[in-house]
């Protein structure tokens, strides 16, 4: 299993003044959740700063992953951010496994 963990901070107001940044990411959070092998997809606002957006992401392998950044909608996608490019970015990957509940 793949991991992907981490932020994405946008300039300050970008989320509140940019109304087509937020929906791009809710079509690009509802297509990657609809792939094939994506187990995770979620990206959430830092409640301490809204211009930060979580990301945590779960994919059954490598192959899925390499697919999820071909699609039709990570382009569509990278095409909105392009607008608005992000200030900082800490995304991190992982190779593991289903893990145990807690």
């Amino acid at each position: 299993m793949i991991q992907i963990n981490g932020t994405i901070t946008l300039a300050p107001g970008t989320i509140a003044d940019n109304p087509d940044t937020v929906e791009a990411i809710k079509t690009m959070v509802a297509a990657s959740r609809a792939e094939d092998g994506c187990l995770t997809y979620t990206f959430a606002q830092d409640l301490s700063d809204p211009d930060t957006i979580i990301i945590y992401e779960r994919w059954r392998d490598q192959e899925v992953l390499a697919a999820h950044g071909k699609s039709a909608h990570m382009a569509e996608f990278q095409k909105v951010m392009a607008a608005n490019p992000p200030v900082g970015r800490d995304l991190r990957i992982y190779h593991t496994d289903e893990g145990n509940p807690l």
